[in-house]
């Protein structure tokens, strides 16, 4: 059985933690999507410039060919508006998506404390006012990003091999 999944959400969610543990919990492998930006998307982000969706859409197409080249991958992706999980599934349709869920401060706090990540913490309004959770009719499920890791994995997974 092919596993396709997408854990996203805004920075500082905890996308890269929880995917990279699901992803071994599931013998899986892992690639965190911002390894895939374009250098031309990683500086303009660093400069504390939001994204546009033109910057998006090689990127998006990316993380889709990635995701259906692998019969057992996790990947961690922002993914915060459907036209860019639309994207996705363009490439890798049986991709489910992981939504973690957390609040602004939590997020704010995270994004502050990490030194070695090129987002900085005054990109997240933007990625919040983008932000479009995960629609009912979607592949995916919505999972509190401040559970601890081993619980969101396991809600995850437990979620992926019901559908």
């Amino acid at each position: 059985m092919s596993v396709r999944i997408v854990v996203m959400g805004p920075s500082g969610s905890g996308k890269s933690t929880v995917g990279a543990f699901l992803a071994g919990t599931l013998g899986a492998r892992f690639i965190d999507g911002d390894d895939l930006h374009p250098e031309a998307n990683v500086r303009k982000m660093a400069a504390g410039v939001p994204l546009d969706d033109t910057d998006r859409q090689p990127w998006l197409r990316l993380v889709g060919e990635t995701l259906q080249a692998e019969e057992r991958i996790v990947v961690a992706c922002s993914a915060l508006r459907r036209v860019y999980r639309d994207a996705i599934r363009a490439e890798a349709p049986e991709t489910f998506f992981a939504e973690l869920a957390i609040g602004r401060a939590v997020l704010e706090e995270r994004m502050r404390l990490r030194a070695d990540h090129f987002m900085p913490a005054a990109l997240l309004d933007s990625q919040l006012q983008t932000l479009e959770s995960l629609d009912s009719d979607e592949d995916g499920i919505r999972v509190d990003g401040s559970a601890d890791v081993r619980t969101a994995s396991e809600v995850i997974a437990a979620a992926a091999f019901q559908r």
